[in-house]
């Protein structure tokens, strides 16, 4: 799957974490807790320090959708403080959540102040940017190799074995709608290719829950071979 970069979190050394921690208020938050919402003028930004968030957008006509998934050690609400704009997405807790939370203000003046902190910053932004541009370019592949590809990344993100030795079971809940969302697809037709799958015997699933049982296999539908 190849090395993953560092999250913002992560990247930092101790005298910058400890320099974030001080302007900063921890803030402990339950799952399934909207914490940031869309179109709201809020500008300041969270680092999650333990659990998983998920960025959720809602469209005019109603449509609800899963963005991205943003784990341990991520920055989140930066483009927001960047550009000084409405918040494009809310942030939903997907599991009970640890958060330092600061004013974008106070951030970047930390930032300006020190250089570790402003190269995270822009790491991150510019992750961000390359999996915009991934997912824009994603969008023509089938989407059994896009989900293939995407129930990989979750396994390796947020995995955990089976009791039973059988496979990796993910740690979030996540309904075919959201697996839909990450797509950028339909419901049905990501059902249509987890119901071909469970025949096979690749995957198990639930209501909200899914064990990969076939790497391999997935990986040929990924990526070919």
């Amino acid at each position: 799957m190849g090395l993953r970069p560092a999250p913002f979190w992560e990247a930092l050394d101790a005298d910058d974490r400890a320099a974030v921690l001080r302007a900063a208020t921890r803030v402990v938050v339950a799952a399934e807790r909207q914490f940031l919402t869309q179109g709201e003028d809020s500008d300041h930004l969270v680092v999650l320090v333990r659990g998983w968030v998920k960025v959720i957008a809602q469209s005019h006509a109603g449509y609800r959708a899963l963005l991205a998934l943003r784990g341990p050690g991520e920055l989140l609400g930066e483009q927001a403080s960047v550009e000084s704009g409405r918040r494009s997405a809310s942030l939903v807790t997907a599991t009970p959540a640890e958060l330092l939370q600061l004013p974008a203000t106070r951030f970047h003046v930390l930032a300006r102040a020190r250089p570790g902190i402003a190269a995270s910053l822009e790491q991150t932004l510019s992750r961000r940017l390359r999996e915009a541009d991934l997912q824009r370019v994603g969008i023509t592949e089938p989407v059994p190799a896009r989900l293939a590809a995407l129930l990989l990344d979750l396994v390796e993100r947020c995995g955990m074995p089976e009791p039973d030795g059988t496979g990796r079971r993910l740690a979030l809940a996540l309904s075919q709608d959201d697996l839909a969302g990450l797509l950028l697809t339909s419901r049905r037709t990501v059902s249509r290719v987890l119901e071909q799958w469970r025949g096979r015997g690749w995957v198990v699933t639930g209501r909200q829950y899914l064990s990969i049982r076939a790497v391999d296999q997935l990986k040929a539908q990924a990526f070919g071979g």
